[in-house]
């Protein structure tokens, strides 16, 4: 268990979520998220040389990736500081992995303070050429980042159908499906009851360019589908006598987040309410066996629990990333967790996963939510590619 690891109340943002080959597509996704980053420091008022490391998270290759880590770094604190970073690529459970790379650097002393960047973007995908120079005539094999990588070359399986897997021998049904996924989108539209005002709570604005000349700023998330009992029932499975349609499964998005990571002290410091601590108490990882990506967060939470001396009874909130209904049923299942209940203010499933800033926006709901229940112990988990989970313990108080 962790014992001296926080992040300050408000010291994290998400920016909105964009579906791929929307409004952030042609921004690249390590300068947009470092640029954000700076902005969002400067809007609170807080130097960005406060922090001694960086840890930048991204999945899908942008140019200058293999400087990434330092290029976002110095972009953050503008070059005011010679601050050093590390690059993690852990597709959908990264930012958990970054808070928690963060978290056990405070704890065991470091340094003081660390910065989790996290920025992808889905749109636009590279498509790399990788040589073969003893194929026929040296021809090269190519590799579309995002298309060639929905499916798992160690598993041989599509994401969907590691998940229709899971839903085979747990024995979920379309109805089950169907029914998590009406009740996401309607907690999702909770958020943004009384003019947005959960997200704003967390949310912050990017700035992207539309022309030379002109930009926009992008204040909310873009291509959520509306979810209806009459319409997820005509939606047809995605395979065949599968449980999961297109209305149950989410989709590739554009975004970024970011998380002070510190001492209690430097927390009470930068926090906007000294009052309210925020404290990272554990982590959880798993793998689970071939082909069976869904089932990973199961044991990924459980772990974090015992690492925490608690229970899934304990916990005030619990947030996941959920790519298929089947993550969150499988879990509920598993844990005896009420499958309507969990995942309050919205989650993956309805607005789409960028890879990297995905598990930090649930983070960061959790937070919020927790603060409006007046604290508690919260659980984030989720699946990543592959057959690997993670999972998060927090505390609120």
């Amino acid at each position: 268990m962790l014992t001296k690891a926080y992040i300050p109340y408000s010291g994290y943002y998400s920016s909105p979520f964009c579906r791929w080959q929307g409004k952030m597509a042609n921004e690249n996704a390590i300068e947009l998220g470092a640029k954000t980053a700076r902005r969002w420091f400067l809007s609170r008022e807080l130097d960005p040389t406060v922090v001694d490391y960086v840890y930048y998270g991204i999945t899908v290759a942008q140019h200058y990736m293999f400087h990434s880590h330092n290029w976002a770094a110095g972009m953050l604190v503008d070059g005011k500081k010679n601050l050093p970073g590390l690059m993690v690529n852990q597709a959908c459970t990264t930012s958990a992995t970054c808070i928690h790379l963060a978290a056990v650097n405070i704890e065991v002393g470091t340094y003081e303070t660390a910065f989790a960047l996290m920025s992808d973007r889905c749109s636009n995908g590279p498509h790399t050429v990788w040589a073969q120079p003893l194929g026929p005539g040296g021809e090269v094999e190519s590799e579309n980042w995002m298309m060639d990588n929905f499916t798992d070359p160690w598993g041989g399986k599509m994401m969907v159908q590691t998940a229709e897997n899971v839903a085979a021998e747990a024995g979920i049904t379309r109805q089950e499906s169907d029914a998590v996924a009406l009740r996401r989108y309607e907690q999702y539209l909770d958020s943004l009851k009384d003019n947005r005002a959960f997200q704003k709570r967390y949310m912050f604005p990017v700035e992207v360019r539309v022309s030379r000349k002109q930009t926009i700023m992008i204040e909310e998330d873009e291509g959520i589908t509306p979810s209806t009992v009459e319409g997820l029932a005509k939606l047809k499975p995605v395979e065949p006598n599968g449980v999961l349609t297109f209305g149950s499964q989410t989709h590739p998005a554009d975004g970024n987040c970011g998380f002070i990571v510190t001492s209690r002290e430097k927390a009470r410091e930068l926090s906007v309410d000294p009052k309210t601590e925020i404290q990272i108490m554990s982590y959880g990882f798993a793998r689970a066996k071939k082909a069976f990506m869904a089932q990973a967060p199961v044991p990924a939470a459980q772990m974090a629990l015992k690492n925490a001396g608690l229970t899934v009874t304990d916990m005030k909130a619990i947030k996941t990333h959920n790519p298929f209904t089947v993550n969150d049923i499988y879990m509920s299942k598993q844990m005896d967790i009420d499958v309507m209940w969990m995942n309050n203010y919205g989650s993956s499933l309805i607005y789409g996963h960028p890879q990297s800033p995905t598990a930090g926006r649930l983070i960061a709901e959790l937070v919020e939510e927790l603060v409006l229940l007046g604290g508690g112990y919260g659980l984030w988990a989720g699946c990543a590619a592959g057959d690997t989970g993670a999972a998060l313990v927090l505390k609120v108080g």
